[in-house]
């Protein structure tokens, strides 16, 4: 009963100074809102990149031929960049135990027309694993098949911008258009896929097989890239190690102890790597925004001091009539929890609201966290004890009969 008449007690010692009140909520408020908005804006980022890495396709790697290095924020090759065969493709899939499938990648940006309309796009010759290795859905039409491949037929199947921007939404199905001077069958489109983790537009690009491209588009007898689709995740550092072993023994470095003359792009890495970049920006932005709590602590601290100033008559008449020094403490701390209480219940719901509408107006991908929006309140409970503690003790050592003289 004590508990429920100290409640009691402490709503109606706060309301008889409403405005006193709501300022020191407000900075509890703030801070646990400002907390919640920005770890909220910081795990949608970390959702979007994760989901944009895993769009690339499940349990990958890339084997680039040459050395890859990041060039503003996109990965470019470096040196000889003719070492990767389809011998190398083919010993991949065979002799590495690891490996579930391959595809073979070579690109090249070319201009390609439809009639009177030209534009210039990514053209990438590839096998038909490569749909499912990258996660490529088909919206309209069919991937090219293995035999297909094998014949070097003329197939093309094309992005989404290139749908947009040659064929202006029409059904491209069955159509005639020229990659270079080639002419190629439209036989498919591709779903919207977006922008890669390394940059590269994913929907401005049309899809060939291989031996047609390296035969009749680009006079080639190399590969830019193998995509290899690993059997488990947890098979991912020994699928890298078969990979790099073999191509190794194939290109003969060993034997003359040279550097590796290809760059194996492991998935998980990359994933690891965005990951703890998210984590920590978003830990950084709730520290930042962790900083106004400390301030609405400080409101807390200034009302409750205030609080005791004014109260300190009734405080020496509650001892006179038999209140201990505790009562009085735990009434002053009822106060100060329930003002943190408040506070971070209040910019719970005003986190949550603001979070929904900046990713209305803005587009932005936020996700809120459960974990973050509890410890925000736990946090604004102790932030109230903690400055609610002094004004309290300060209160309980009163003498009563100095108090009840007082004004």
């Amino acid at each position: 009963m004590k508990v429920f008449r100290n409640i009691k007690i402490s709503r109606k010692a706060l309301f008889s100074h409403k405005l006193r009140t709501l300022l020191a909520l407000c900075g509890i408020t703030i801070g646990v809102a400002a907390v919640i908005v920005m770890v909220a804006i910081g795990n949608g980022a970390q959702r979007a990149v994760l989901r944009r890495i895993k769009n690339m396709g499940t349990n990958l790697l890339v084997v680039n031929a040459g050395k890859v290095k990041t060039f503003v924020g996109r990965r470019r090759q470096i040196g000889n960049v003719i070492t990767l065969k389809q011998k190398d493709y083919e010993a991949i899939i065979t002799e590495c135990p690891s490996v579930e499938t391959a595809a073979p990648a070579q690109e090249k940006t070319l201009k390609v027309k439809y009639g009177n309309t030209t534009t210039m796009t990514k053209v990438l010759g590839t096998t038909p694993d490569f749909q499912s290795i990258r996660n490529f859905s088909i919206r309209n039409g069919r991937f090219f098949k293995a035999e297909e491949n094998r014949a070097s037929l003329r197939l093309a199947v094309i992005g989404s911008q290139v749908h947009e921007n040659l064929f202006y939404g029409d059904d491209p199905i069955g159509e005639i258009l020229r990659v270079g001077n080639v002419p190629f069958e439209v036989i498919g489109v591709l779903k919207s896929k977006g922008i890669s983790p390394e940059g590269a537009n994913e929907d401005n690009q049309i899809l060939i097989p291989i031996r047609t491209a390296l035969r009749r588009v680009f006079n080639l007898n190399f590969l830019n890239s193998i995509y290899v689709r690993v059997r488990s995740q947890n098979s991912m550092e020994l699928a890298e190690s078969e990979i790099r072993s073999l191509l190794r023994e194939r290109h003969r470095l060993d034997r003359n102890k040279k550097d590796d003359d290809f760059t194996i792009q492991n998935q998980m890495n990359l994933i690891r790597a965005e990951k703890e970049t998210t984590d920590s920006f978003t830990l950084l932005i709730a520290g930042i925004a962790g900083i106004s709590l400390l301030v609405g602590g400080v409101g807390i601290l200034a009302v409750m001091l205030l609080a005791v100033k004014e109260r300190t008559s009734e405080i020496g008449l509650r001892m006179a009539t038999g209140a201990r020094p505790q009562d009085i403490l735990v009434q002053f701390l009822s106060e100060a929890l329930t003002l943190g209480l408040f506070g971070g219940l209040t910019g719970m719901v005003s986190g949550l609201i603001a979070g929904w509408f900046i990713g209305l107006i803005t587009e932005w991908e936020t996700a809120a966290s459960p974990g973050f929006i509890v410890l925000s309140i736990l946090f604004s409970l102790t932030i109230g004890l903690f400055f609610g503690v002094y004004p309290a003790r300060r209160a309980a050592r009163l003498d009563p009969i100095v108090a009840l003289r007082s004004e």
